[in-house]
């Protein structure tokens, strides 16, 4: 019996004992083709505080592949379940095979409290580039995404931050990332938080591949456990083809929330504040509606979040509210203010109360909720026999005008707009202005009268005006369009001296555009007849091959300065002899 006792005891404590430390490789895939880079992740776990890393992770000889980059990183959190602190380790190495057919890749080291754990050995098969591959030019091959999250361990609907990078040996290809699609799942919420390229970060020490951040978002976990973020994906577009990339998967720890929440408590996590306001300062009648504002300002899960309402009551009726936000990303989630704009009629006349739903939140800083209550607007709501008796000698004047303007409302002028609201004192503001804009019609009227009257003239003077013959056309045309050209040459001359080039092109297709104007040619083809008829094939075929040779350097990735240099004496014979 005692044996029996002592083989039990010692099976308990094995399996307890059992997964404490887990460490293991995992490729990405099995099967690479020549040029595909192998990207490894390792994961070490160790669940408890007695257990103690002694040496760093040690790579087993990789010397049959070129290291193209490497990042690791740490996390320590506690499993909701069984209360246990877990530390984690995950790096990842990207490698880049140097020959074909099966490859090995040894075991990962690493001493924890005395003793080596290692990863199993695998192989890898790297098959040979398929020549009709390289036709196609999939550049896709060479460019990469990668998710960064920094905190994978949040509450529930607490936001966290990721960051979305490309590498590529290619400097070029990062022009040609199109089209990011953010990820969609429903158990998170993403608010993205730029979309703007940072500057290109060189190779790291020992890398090969450049790399550039892509996009900035946020990531909302609606539900605890362990959340996987899925992919990025981005398009890379090239003249003939249009490929598609993923980035990796992240997954989160979220925590759940504690225990104790308020009743009001719906899903607001971070740190917000309520208030309610009516927003005009007009009096208010019974049966007539007024604009009641519930404004929430804070930071947190702002955009995403349960807001309070009006309640229910048999002093008012409440409709549905229009929903405005003022939002920006902020450090600890989205900041600014929601409002929700409520149409409310008061059912009776005197003074009534119009409250809002209870409303809690979760402040994940100090880890405890907060209860905000119930917010408060007192209204006193008049009669109509009141709000008529109330109103002043200018207010009632006001009132007479406002009617006379929605009579007389017409299609040309709209009076209604001019309508003066309800205050305490005359608008003399507002009659000014009326009168301002009256004056204002008046002078454009004679203003465009005047210069209908002075068109009428030239047109006269112009009929009346020899045309002179067709000679006489021509060298008025050839002597505005040598001092055009001139000039052009000379803003040539500077842009190439500073080095931009890209305005260096701009200009040399407005030259084009302008000489082929002052000729009336529309399109490239038509002048190149004309000048082939006029001019002599010669010019036309040399204007032909111009327009051809700046396309391919307008377009080319490298430009140097004696190219420019040759490209505009090319441009400055061509001109000058159209010119003559």
């Amino acid at each position: 019996m005692q044996y029996k006792l002592n083989s039990i005891l010692f099976f308990l404590v094995s399996v307890i004992s059992y997964g404490q430390v887990n460490f293991s490789i995992t490729p990405d895939k099995n099967n690479y083709n020549g040029k595909d880079i192998i990207n490894l992740t390792i994961v070490l776990e160790i669940n408890g505080t007695e257990f103690s890393r002694q040496t760093p992770l040690r790579s087993p000889d990789l010397s049959k592949f070129n290291i193209i980059g490497t990042g690791s990183m740490n996390n320590e959190f506690e499993d909701p379940e069984t209360n246990i602190a877990i530390s984690q380790y995950v790096t990842r190495i990207a490698l880049e095979p140097k020959q074909k057919g099966k490859v090995k890749i040894g075991s990962f080291l690493v001493t924890i409290n005395n003793k080596v754990y290692k990863t199993e050995p695998f192989e890898v098969f790297v098959k040979e580039i398929d020549k009709k591959l390289v036709a196609n030019n999939n550049i896709s091959n060479d460019v990469y995404l990668n998710m960064e999250i920094e905190d994978r361990e949040v509450y529930q609907d607490q936001p966290t931050i990721a960051v979305l990078k490309v590498y590529s040996r290619n400097m070029d290809n990062f022009r040609k990332i199109k089209n990011i699609n953010l990820p969609e799942q429903e158990n998170i919420n993403v608010y993205p938080v730029s979309f703007t390229k940072s500057d290109i970060s060189p190779p790291s020490y020992g890398g090969t591949m450049a790399s550039q951040i892509l996009a900035i978002f946020m990531v909302f976990p609606n539900e605890d456990g362990y959340v996987e973020v899925p992919p990025v994906s981005a398009s890379v577009n090239t003249y003939s083809t249009k490929n598609k990339i993923i980035s990796n998967k992240i997954k989160l720890n979220v925590k759940k929330l504690p225990e104790g929440a308020p009743a009001s408590f719906k899903n607001a996590v971070g740190n917000f504040n309520v208030s309610i306001y009516k927003s005009s300062k007009e009096k208010i009648e019974a049966k007539k509606p007024v604009n009641v504002i519930i404004k929430v300002t804070g930071e947190g899960n702002l955009t995403h979040m349960v807001l309070p309402k009006i309640a229910e009551s048999p002093n008012y009726k409440v409709f549905n509210p229009k929903i405005t936000s003022k939002v920006s990303p902020g450090s600890k989630g989205i900041k600014g203010e929601v409002l929700a704009n409520y149409v409310v009629i008061p059912n009776k006349d005197g003074a009534i109360s119009i409250e809002t739903t209870k409303f809690s939140f979760f402040n994940p800083e100090n880890k405890e909720y907060v209860n905000l209550g119930k917010k408060t607007l007192q209204l006193d709501v008049l009669s109509h026999k009141e709000v008529i008796e109330s109103r002043t000698t200018v207010e009632t004047v006001n009132e007479y005008t406002n009617n006379f303007l929605e009579t007389v409302n017409t299609p040309v002028l709209k009076t209604t707009s001019f309508k003066v609201k309800e205050k305490d004192k005359f608008h003399w503001s507002i009659l000014l202005t009326n009168i301002a804009i009256l004056l204002g019609i008046f002078v454009i009227y004679l203003l465009f009268k005047k210069w209908q009257k002075k068109r009428n003239l030239v047109k006269e003077n112009s009929q009346s005006k020899s045309l002179g013959s067709v000679a006489e056309t021509e060298n008025e045309i050839r002597r505005t369009l040598e001092a055009d050209v001139n000039d052009y040459f000379s803003y040539l001359e500077n842009l190439k001296n500073t080095g931009d080039y890209q305005k260096f092109f701009l200009i040399v297709e407005e030259l084009d555009l302008e000489v082929r104007n002052q000729y009336v040619k529309g399109s490239k083809e038509e002048f190149a007849h004309f000048l082939a008829e006029y001019k002599g094939i010669a010019l036309s075929e040399d204007y032909l091959n111009f327009s051809q040779k700046i396309q391919i350097e307008k377009y080319s990735p490298v430009k140097s300065a004696e190219g420019i240099e040759e490209l505009l004496k090319v441009i400055v014979n061509l001109y000058s002899r159209i010119s003559k």
